[in-house]
Formats: structure tokens, C-alpha cells, sequence
């Protein structure tokens, strides 16, 4: 499967087949991206699976959001254990059938329950650390330091801004991923999520210090800029069934 042969990309998310089966809130999401060749990415991916390009490279992303209000088959948001801030670094990946999805390398979580609970359910790569978002003259910092190891850790502080970004295409790419891939007992599996279009603004990296891009097999990536640096204010996402 080639690049020119998947789906289009759109910023508009297609209907969920079925009900819903869980929903979340992401909140004051910074999407930090780099270039990697895709030689890099395609080891990391699960069986079946190829890079996803753009502009003749893969994409690596690392990003923190806060996460709330999370649902379950329907239930009211899950109070304390559906609350925390998270830090993902994450690839993008193309099926056979010509699907687009992310793949995650590693998930960095605050609340043990849910680390534990998305490994069993979903075999999603979840890590319990000690996450925190402060905010602070107009400017976020997430940090994040694994609970075991504390050389595994991030530290991101930026400033969005006020300049809306709309009708671009590498944004488009880098957030419009209507579905995630896993491998849940060998097989790889789409699971795919609904939300609104992002509402996205530019922002500045203020300062990273970080080995998670690291640890996730790209040494040196966190010593230079990213080559595109994101800011949202958040939406609510639902989740469909596997397939």
C-alpha cells in the first residue's frame, strides 16, 4: 500500500458505524511534530502496516493534553480515575485497505487504574508516571516522570497563540486521524474515533527537555526544533468498535 492509494485525508471525521462505546475530553492539547525518515518508523509499526508520509516524510509526534470526562458504554464521566494529563509520543501508520490511523509508541498516565485498564482492553502501550499540567503567564507546562525509572520524562512549555490555522494541509495530516492501530494477541486492529473539526492555532515551544523520543527509538530528535508546533483547545472524542 502506497501513500497515493489511501484514503484522502479530512478534516471533517467520518460517521461512527454503530454506537458509540466510550467518549473522552481532550483539553489544551500542544501537538509537537518532527521529521524522521520513514525507515526509522516502519520497525516500530504493527504487522501490516506501512509509514504514513507527507512531504516525502514520517511524522513523530510527542504531545500533552489534559484528559476528562470519560465515558464508559454510556456511563456518567468516571470521576478521578477519567481525569489526568497525558503525554503521548505517536506515528502514523497506513493499512492495506488504505486506512489512516495513529500508532502509539508510549502513553504516559497519571491514574494506575487506566494505565492498567487500556493495556488489558486495548494492548495500548500506557505507562504509570507522574503527569502535571501548571499554567502560568499564558504559557502551559506539562511534565511527565515515570514511576521506576525517572530518567523516562518530558518537560514541554509552550505558548499558543491567537492565529487560527485553517486550510492546511500538513495540520490536516499531523491532527485530522480518525482512528488508532494496535496489536491486540497478534493481530492488528482499527479502532476508530469521532469528533469535531480541531480548532487549531499556532503556538511557540518555549522549552523541551526530554528523553521519551528517545526511549521511543529516536535519539537526538528532542535536541532540535519541531517542524511544526500546534495548539487546540479541545474537543470531546467517541470511540467505535474495533475491526
Amino acid at each position: 500500500m502506497s501513500n497515493a492509494e489511501a484514503y484522502p485525508i479530512s478534516a471533517i471525521a467520518p460517521p461512527l458505524a454503530g454506537r458509540a462505546s466510550a467518549s473522552q475530553r481532550w483539553s489544551h492539547l500542544v501537538f509537537l511534530h518532527w521529521r524522521v525518515d520513514a525507515a526509522l518508523v516502519a520497525p516500530l509499526l504493527p504487522k501490516g502496516l506501512v509509514p504514513d508520509e507527507y512531504d516525502g516524510s514520517s511524522w513523530v509526534g510527542l504531545i500533552p493534553f489534559v484528559l476528562d470526562r470519560a465515558t464508559i458504554f454510556g456511563s456518567p464521566p468516571i470521576p478521578y480515575f477519567g481525569t489526568f494529563v497525558e503525554v503521548n509520543v505517536r506515528l502514523y501508520a497506513v493499512d492495506s485497505a488504505g486506512r489512516r490511523g495513529v500508532v502509539f509508541v508510549s502513553l504516559e498516565a497519571s491514574r494506575l487504574a487506566a494505565v492498567l485498564a487500556a493495556r488489558a482492553l486495548f494492548s495500548l502501550p500506557y505507562v504509570w508516571s507522574h503527569t502535571r499540567l501548571t499554567v502560568d503567564s499564558g504559557q502551559y507546562r506539562y511534565s511527565s516522570t515515570r514511576h521506576g525509572d525517572r530518567s523516562k520524562r518530558t518537560e514541554i512549555v509552550a505558548r499558543p497563540g491567537r492565529d487560527a490555522v485553517v486550510d492546511n494541509p500538513l495540520a490536516d495530516f499531523l491532527t485530522a486521524r480518525w482512528a488508532l492501530f494496535t496489536s491486540i494477541r497478534g493481530r492488528t486492529v482499527h479502532l476508530r474515533n469521532h469528533h469535531a473539526p480541531w480548532p487549531l492555532f499556532g503556538a511557540d515551544l518555549v522549552s523541551l527537555d526530554d528523553t521519551l523520543l528517545a526511549v521511543a527509538g529516536f535519539a537526538g530528535l528532542a535536541d532540535r526544533a519541531p517542524d511544526s508546533v500546534l495548539y487546540s483547545p479541545g474537543i470531546t472524542t467517541w470511540f467505535g468498535r474495533g475491526n
